[in-house]
């Protein structure tokens, strides 16, 4: 197409689930209310885990980053989504658009290298008990966790800065639930071939390498434990890294078949539940995998309530029904 001819898209408009136009008020008030419970369960995990000096421990140091985490993670797309579903226009600028995607990946990038961070104070914590003070000092701590948010933030900086510089000339009408690098790719007016490349290329190695650190210190870990002599010190061993395990099979078995692909082998609608799965339902799930299967964290949840007298005046008014 000659250059002179284009028209420049200022705007898109995102489908969202087109096949599920009639129930759009109960996916808003279904969303709002995942929405709600996402971000005032992740911050309570934070607050709880920063009040209590217990649960200040390099574990919980990384779980109350990750709380934090998913409270920006969800807000790039979700807030987006619900004002979307109660609007007849779907409408999204064309840079605001670039930032929703910047968000989304760089945070998405940085829970990565997190997650692999606690996987890494998982190894130690059972292959090196005797040198785990040593090696993860508070310091070391504050490092990594700078570290992985200086990773993430950096991460899709040239992938966006090459979308920047595509012409996109119609249709405007991105098949996702928000903005995302493959389907604004596809509306491109020209060759994306070294976009998808690029996208392909940091996708896995950030996805892959990262996966493949987790998987290594856990077949680790396995090894360990099963050199444990008794049931119950097996037992403990393998408690401390059910939560983590479970964020990690639950967020990863979404993004590698997402993002680990040339080409789109599965159906759109494949795609948005994909999507649904990794910016919905993991942020979702975490405060819930990490306080309902967490005895530390529950009790001091319960110490928490008793220092500000929430918990001393709900027995005191059940003492005063009982009696009469």
């Amino acid at each position: 197409m000659d250059a002179g001819n284009w028209s420049q898209v200022t705007e898109f408009i995102i489908l969202g689930f087109p096949h599920l136009q009639g129930i759009q008020a109960y996916l808003f008030v279904l969303l709002l209310l995942i929405y709600l419970t996402t971000v005032l369960g992740n911050l309570l995990v934070f607050l709880v885990v920063r009040l209590d000096s217990q649960l200040h421990t390099p574990m919980y140091h990384f779980v109350s980053i990750l709380s934090l985490l998913e409270l920006g993670y969800t807000a790039a797309t979700v807030p987006k989504m619900l004002s979307n579903l109660l609007r007849e226009e779907k409408t999204i600028s064309f840079s605001g658009c670039l930032l929703q995607i910047y968000f989304f990946h760089s945070l998405g990038a940085t829970e990565c290298y997190l997650l692999t961070a606690m996987a890494y104070d998982r190894y130690l914590a059972i292959c090196r008990p005797l040198h785990y003070s040593t090696l993860m000092t508070p310091a070391r701590c504050a490092k990594i966790a700078v570290g992985c948010w200086l990773g993430g933030l950096a991460g899709p900086v040239a992938e966006i800065s090459l979308v920047s510089r595509l012409p996109f000339c119609g249709p405007n009408r991105i098949q996702h639930i928000f903005c995302d690098f493959p389907p604004v790719l596809s509306l491109a007016c020209t060759d994306t071939s070294i976009n998808v490349l690029v996208d392909f290329a940091i996708n896995s190695c950030k996805i892959l390498a990262t996966f493949l650190l987790i998987l290594s210190s856990y077949v680790q870990i396995v090894r360990t434990v099963l050199r444990i002599p008794s049931v119950a010190g097996k037992t403990k061993a393998f408690s401390t890294c059910a939560s983590h395990l479970t964020v990690v099979l639950i967020f990863y078995g979404s993004i590698l078949f997402m993002y680990v692909r040339l080409k789109s082998s599965y159906s759109l609608d494949y795609d948005r539940a994909l999507a649904v799965i990794y910016s919905v339902l993991t942020p979702f799930l975490n405060p819930f995998v990490y306080s309902l299967r967490n005895k530390d964290i529950k009790e001091a949840v319960r110490r928490q309530l008793k220092r500000s007298g929430i918990l001393i005046d709900m027995k005191v008014g059940k003492a005063g029904q009982g009696r009469r």
